[in-house]
């Protein structure tokens, strides 16, 4: 398992899987159509790339792990990988979190009107919820969640599915629905994406406030 992460990492790093080095694999093996592994061979080794080339990958593949990353690997100090961790638990988390806020009160608040705060730490464990809008004795709750790259859909539609009873339980309680805002980063920026749930919510606005 060591060995494959390894493997893996490094090939990704260098590309050497990207499209330019063993070709569109996808689109290649649904022309082939094969009935098993022994008819894909022959035809990416035929009408794809070269076994030779891929030799030469795998070659290209071991000089960038025993030159370039075990160079790096030896470089490294305990110092480093205890700084580093301080970085990634301290730092990153915080500038996220900063980050996540300007989102919010920055583009919600302004095109709203309305003010937005921060769920008290109970709300996120009952409803799933980041932060309100509070409308005289009713609240909207809000989820503020990144951009889900690398995700598969029924990843997102399971995380849906638990969130949805708990959503409901705050639109009981509290009266106003909860709504996904989903925010990725644009220049050096953090916008948010599904920018139509800003006229959903101030449709909820409004049926709380009429």
């Amino acid at each position: 398992m060591a060995k494959e992460w390894i493997l893996n990492s490094a090939m990704n790093r260098f590309q050497l899987n990207f499209k330019r080095n063993v070709g569109p694999t996808s689109e290649s093996i649904r022309n082939c159509h094969p009935k098993n592994i022994d008819e894909w061979r022959e035809y990416y080794f035929s009408q794809v790339r070269s076994e030779e080339h891929i030799i030469e990958l795998g070659k290209k593949l071991f000089i960038k792990i025993t030159e370039i990353i075990q160079l790096e690997v030896s470089d490294l100090t305990e110092q480093d990988c205890i700084d580093y961790m301080v970085q990634l638990v301290i730092d990153r988390t915080y500038d996220g979190y900063t980050t996540e806020i300007q989102t919010v009160y920055g583009q919600l608040e302004k095109k709203l009107g309305v003010k937005i705060e921060s769920a008290p730490d109970e709300w996120d464990r009952l409803f799933n919820v980041d932060f309100f809008i509070k409308m005289g004795e009713k609240y909207i709750g809000l989820q503020i969640k990144p951009e889900k790259t690398g995700f598969q859909l029924q990843e997102i539609f399971k995380e849906y599915a638990l969130q949805e009873d708990t959503h409901k339980k705050f639109t009981e309680v509290f009266g106003g629905k909860v709504f996904y805002v989903y925010s990725a980063k644009v220049g050096d920026k953090k916008q948010i994406i599904n920018t139509e749930v800003i006229d959903e919510i101030s449709q909820e606005i409004n049926r709380l406030n009429p």
